[in-house]
């Protein structure tokens, strides 16, 4: 697996934010680095492969990624994101007290996806762009960084936080984080955007816009992620893997994966073998 290290990323000098922007960012192996990051996506879609756990990717996700996790991006579409990175929560000179404000790990969950709106995602964007040092380094730059790293966090968390808001991208993305825990289940998507105060035309606009697919093919790929999932860290039988994650005929699922990972769902198992 691919190591990357600080001293390859960061600045001369005591800078505890290195900034590393990708547009596009490209499908990437699995690896993990001995520093943090906080990846913020501008727009396109992919797949983040996180400690073995498929999540897609789209406009306003935000994703933490800390120094023992294992993650790769693959089916990326012209996806640019901007990476944060940190050496770690304690590494700062003038803050304390950080890991208060980015995700915890609660009995084995780690809630490292987050999303955030349009408007939000623009102003991390600018604290981002504000945060990269030049090669010298002084006391007064350093504290200038810490100040705004500090300020992007705690913009990253509030907007997490704000669930009553009520603008057509925050129902969007409630109703993509009911998806994600519902991906099984039938789907009525007139009856889910009337359930998410949505028109359906509004909701299949605002999905190609923020996902890059139509809500079906979206849908789809969570099913088949997962499906994938199972083939490689379960003994399950293909059969009941596609029932379990929504497919009502082993058929068309098998139609369905070779069509999006350009293999067969027996291939895939064999592969893990």
């Amino acid at each position: 697996m691919t190591v990357l290290h600080s001293a390859d990323f960061f600045p001369a000098g005591d800078f505890p934010v290195a900034i590393e922007p990708r547009a596009p960012q490209l499908a990437f192996p699995e690896h993990h680095h001995d520093f943090y990051e906080i990846v913020l996506v501008e727009h396109g879609s992919g797949v983040h492969i996180f400690n073995g756990e498929p999540q897609t990717l789209g406009s306003g996700c935000v994703c933490f990624v800390r120094d023992h996790d294992r993650h790769l991006y693959e089916q990326t579409d012209n996806l640019c994101l901007t990476n944060v990175l940190y050496r770690s929560p304690t590494a700062f000179r003038f803050l304390s007290g950080l890991k208060d404000l980015l995700p915890r790990e609660d009995n084995g969950c780690y809630p490292s996806h987050w999303r955030i709106n349009h408007k939000l995602m623009g102003q991390a964007l600018s604290i981002a762009t504000q945060l990269k040092q030049d090669e010298i380094w002084s006391l007064e730059k350093q504290a200038r960084q810490e100040q705004l790293f500090l300020q992007l966090l705690v913009l990253l968390r509030q907007a997490c936080r704000d669930k009553a808001a009520q603008d057509q991208e925050a129902r969007l993305h409630r109703l993509l984080d009911w998806l994600n825990d519902h991906y099984s289940e039938e789907v009525a998507w007139e009856a889910l955007a009337d359930r998410f105060s949505l028109s359906l035309r509004t909701l299949h606009r605002q999905m190609k816009q923020q996902t890059g697919s139509t809500p079906q093919r979206y849908l789809n790929r969570l099913r088949l992620l997962q499906a994938r999932h199972l083939l490689r860290h379960s003994d399950m039988r293909i059969t009941d893997i596609a029932f379990q994650c929504g497919f009502g005929d082993s058929n068309h699922f098998s139609t369905l994966f070779r069509r999006e990972f350009g293999y067969a769902p027996r291939a895939e198992r064999q592969n893990m073998l």
